[in-house]
């Protein structure tokens, strides 16, 4: 019997898309630079990770985020 596993890279894009929709942008950026998580293979996956984003669709949901907190 084989188990196929994710690889730890696609771990790491899972864990950090449910980080993002779920902390403060601030937040997640100081985390994914204290856990130095930018280095290396990040030029690679951010095409990935915003492929159906945009300047106003990111602003938006920076917008709605804020919101709900206040």
């Amino acid at each position: 019997m084989k188990v196929d596993l994710p690889t730890e890279q696609q771990v790491i894009k899972e864990g950090l898309k449910i980080l993002s929709a779920h902390m403060a942008p601030v937040k997640f950026a100081r985390f994914v630079v204290a856990c130095q998580l930018g280095e290396g293979e990040y030029l690679l996956s951010k095409d990935d990770t915003f492929a159906d984003e945009t300047v106003d669709s990111l602003y938006e949901k920076v917008r709605a985020f804020e919101q709900g907190k206040t």
